[in-house]
């Protein structure tokens, strides 16, 4: 009965996953419905615009409810009013949208004043920043902002752009790292994210244990860009977001090390399950240890269990019986051995010189 009621509960567990998969789809066919270009929707899933799921079958994967779907779709003004909230726009579209010139805005950003929210690779394997047009809007709108953006700027400013500034690699991470956290469900997922931006050494540094860093690597978030391995494009992409030495790197390795303890206290790490022992084999002839084995009991004189004859040596099981004589067949004397036919020559000497 309990075995029956285990595979009830498990087909029935089976049916839930499915039935929820079915009503759900991968995030490229939900940007497709939604009328949404990648960039578009990797901006709406990273600012919460859209909810989504994880995989129950694949690890690290994310997929769209149906209930989200329907409910973006109801909203007032979709799909125009969804695409202008994800909306973004490189350096001439945003300097544009600041009114100040290219040459202003990029100084902002590598200042860390405007922070990229995204980024690609041209066909010239140079770095494409994106903005959230919404977040330019405002810092355009604030008034402590219009020094920054009419007048000259200042001189301890421009002295760090001088010495090679930049940014925009930095906070883009921080903020690609913030709106992964907001999209994890599981403790494991949160130090997943974090340890995505570290580099594995780091990793491995703080995380000692195999089967954890095992289970970090299957939860970690796909990259947002990727090229070919080992290509050119594929170093640009790791170096930005992989965190740079200093004071950003302690700062992860912190975070990652309170993270794993957390989830560690949460639910452990799945490990491998012990390969099966084969059995021992025995020998042919030889006792198992585990089978019981009678002590001999000691017969004292005079018990009537007591043999009348006494026992000869032990049986050798190494050594062969000897071999019946052939019918019909007699067997030849012994020969004396060496011992006895030296004494009889002795005896047949002395009787000898006695006669004589």
């Amino acid at each position: 009965m309990f075995k029956n009621t285990v595979t009830h509960e498990s087909t029935a567990l089976a049916e839930q996953i499915t039935a929820a998969r079915d009503e759900s789809v991968a995030p490229s066919r939900a940007a497709r419905e939604l009328g949404l270009k990648r960039i578009e929707w990797d901006i709406a899933v990273q600012q919460g615009r859209v909810r989504t799921v994880s995989d129950e079958t694949e690890r690290g994967r994310r997929r769209v409810p149906r209930a989200e779907r329907e409910r973006l779709r109801a909203e007032e003004g979709f799909p125009e009013a969804l695409r202008e909230e994800v909306r973004t726009v490189g350096t001439t579209e945003g300097a544009a949208l600041m009114e100040i010139t290219k040459a202003r805005f990029t100084r902002l950003a590598r200042l860390g004043l405007l922070v990229p929210v995204a980024f690609h690779l041209n066909r010239y394997r140079a770095v494409v920043w994106l903005y959230w047009a919404e977040d330019l809007r405002q810092f355009a709108a604030d008034d402590r902002n219009t020094a920054l953006l009419r007048r000259r700027m200042p001189q301890g400013l421009l002295k760090q752009l001088d010495a090679g500034l930049d940014l925009r690699p930095r906070n883009w991470r921080g903020g690609y790292l913030g709106r992964l956290l907001r999209q994890c469900e599981t403790p494991w997922e949160r130090a997943a994210a974090v340890a995505s931006l570290l580099d594995p050494i780091h990793v491995s540094d703080v995380v000692k244990d195999p089967h954890e860093r095992s289970h970090l690597r299957a939860l970690r978030p796909a990259p947002p860009a990727q090229g070919p391995p080992g290509s050119p494009a594929a170093h640009i992409i790791e170096s930005i977001t992989t965190a740079g030495e200093g004071d950003e790197t302690d700062w992860l390795r912190a975070d990652l090390a309170a993270e794993t303890g957390t989830a560690r206290r949460h639910s452990p790490a799945p490990r491998p399950l012990p390969e099966p022992r084969a059995p021992r084999r025995t020998r042919l002839g030889t006792v198992p240890a585990h089978v019981h084995r009678p002590h001999p009991r000691t017969v004292h004189a005079g018990h009537p269990k007591l043999p009348a004859t006494r026992p000869g040596p032990p049986a050798h099981a190494d050594r062969p019986a000897p071999r019946p004589p052939a019918p019909g067949r007699r067997r030849a004397p012994a020969r004396p051995s060496h011992r006895h036919g030296g004494a009889l020559r002795m005896l047949l000497g002395r009787l000898r010189r006695g006669r004589s």
